[in-house]
């Protein structure tokens, strides 16, 4: 039987088995080609920086648990969310890193400036009055060690004291410093301090979500960067011990600040996300974002447009992560992952430090 052009319906159907020979072997072949500048860029990308972890594409639950007692209404409702693959240090920025930054730049941290009481004062209450000169002075919020009793855990004030001349440099006020002490986080660094530090190393501060994603580690909806278990917190963080804010107990080896990779590292081994000090993140902290978030806000969120916190109203905040050496069940119960505080712009103290990320095409396009 022929077709109607006279060509055996053999040949048509060999002429079209090779067409679609031809074709499937040109899709592979430029499969084959992505495949292989996919590899070769992945492979260029994923050098792993000195000091830094490679933090793998992940969906995981941000947020307040089911099963932790602790969780803060600021905290929920957990929900899922995804963030492309970064790098993270492995320990907070270090009062040795942190040197060479201002050796190399000059650079004066926010604790360290002269205190202008008109830029002040916009982030205080309308009619607050102007302090006396002697007090208006550099420094910072240090932890007051010889509180014997309070009257209020409500407030605060009564176990944090403003040190004058109290720096990263200077961590509990003049006469003393940081010397023998390379390997300690930073401290009392303002987010303008870390934003700072960020620019000159090619680095940028951690999203709420990167940094939640980073404690994960392997896990997707753990309480705590090692699991679930608060029976180990003594053995993973340094955190506080005995009564807050009157006795403290070194069960964990540590008073208050340790040093840099004192304890284990979680699964991906990352040091001290819980515990230690608090880190500072590029989030705003406003404690209504995760009840108003929407689905847009699932895939690299990247936080509140604005601060809100009822509480300090005429400030701007940012979210802080992981806990510090002072936190205790009793009061805040901060080390786990899902906790989270603000912290005003242009103050530091010294429970609060910083780490960095880094993306691929950072470092594909910068120095890192």
């Amino acid at each position: 039987m022929k077709s109607k052009s006279n060509t055996p319906l053999f040949t048509i159907g060999l002429l079209i088995l090779l067409m679609v020979y031809s074709c499937k072997n040109e899709v592979q072949n430029e499969k084959k080609n992505e495949d292989k500048e996919e590899k070769k860029e992945e492979t260029i990308a994923v050098k792993t920086p000195e000091g830094m972890v490679w933090v793998a594409p992940k969906k995981f639950l941000q947020g307040g648990k089911a099963n932790d007692p602790y969780a803060m209404m600021r905290e929920k409702p957990a929900h899922y969310v995804s963030v492309d693959g970064f790098f993270i240090d492995i320990t907070e920025v270090t009062n040795k890193q942190y040197k060479d930054f201002v050796d190399a730049t000059g650079y004066i941290t926010v604790a360290e400036r002269e205190i202008d009481w008109e830029l002040l004062k916009k982030d205080l209450p309308p009619g607050t009055p102007k302090p006396h000169d002697s007090i208006l002075q550099p420094g910072s919020l240090t932890f007051n060690k010889n509180v014997e009793a309070v009257a209020n855990m409500e407030n605060y004030t009564q176990w944090w004291t403003w040190k004058i001349g109290a720096n990263w440099k200077q961590p509990q006020g003049p006469g003393s410093s940081i010397e023998g002490q390379d390997y300690y986080p930073v401290v009392h660094i303002a987010y303008e301090d870390a934003v700072a530090y960020c620019k000159w190393a090619n680095r940028r501060l951690p999203t709420e979500a990167e940094w939640e994603a980073a404690a994960q580690g392997e896990h997707t909806n753990a309480i705590f960067t090692w699991g679930n278990n608060p029976e180990l917190l003594d053995q993973k963080a340094n955190t506080w011990q005995g009564t807050f804010p009157t006795l403290n107990d070194p069960v964990d080896g540590f008073k208050y600040i340790s040093p840099v990779k004192s304890y284990e590292p979680n699964s991906i081994g990352i040091y001290d996300m819980s515990g230690n000090v608090w880190e500072i993140t590029s989030d705003y902290f406003n404690v209504s974002y995760y009840a108003n978030r929407t689905d847009e806000d699932s895939t690299n969120p990247k936080g509140a447009d604005k601060s809100y916190n009822p509480n300090n109203p005429y400030a701007v905040e940012h979210v802080i992560k992981g806990g510090s050496f002072l936190c205790h069940a009793s009061y805040c119960a901060s080390y786990r992952i899902s906790a989270r505080m603000g912290t005003t712009a242009d103050s530091g103290s010294d429970h609060v430090g910083f780490r960095t990320v880094a993306t691929k095409e950072m470092l594909l396009n910068g120095d890192g």
